[in-house]
């Protein structure tokens, strides 16, 4: 099994930056995508960042020139860099990673980011 651990989340101020990490560890797998998710109160979770093995990334619209997804291969880590953030950024940040045809999630970290 792989586990995730996200970390970086907070309070912060609308304008702010923030750096979210999703560590692996546990079975050693080649990830396929790595991805971070939110959910904000009372709404359904969304994608916010993909990041393929290939490098290739996607963002959703509400994030784009905003959010920067990256990995460290090395450190089995994956980032979310997230600038310029908004009150409507406020959720549960989790990170998803694929592999050998499986899913894995992390339990989440809360970003709040006040007006």
């Amino acid at each position: 099994q792989v586990q995730l651990v996200e970390s970086g989340g907070g309070v912060v101020q609308a304008g702010g930056s923030l750096r979210l990490s999703c560590a692996a560890s546990g079975r050693v797998v080649e990830f396929t995508t790595m991805g971070w998710y939110r959910q904000a109160p009372g709404k359904q979770r969304e994608s916010v960042a993909t990041l393929t093995s290939s490098g290739s990334t996607n963002y959703a619209e509400s994030v784009k020139g905003r959010f920067t997804i990256s990995r460290d291969k090395a450190k089995r880590t994956v980032y979310l860099q997230m600038s310029s953030l908004k009150p409507e950024d406020t959720g549960v940040y989790s990170c998803k990673v694929t592999g050998l045809g499986l899913a894995f999630w992390g339990r989440g970290t809360q970003v709040t980011v006040s007006s």
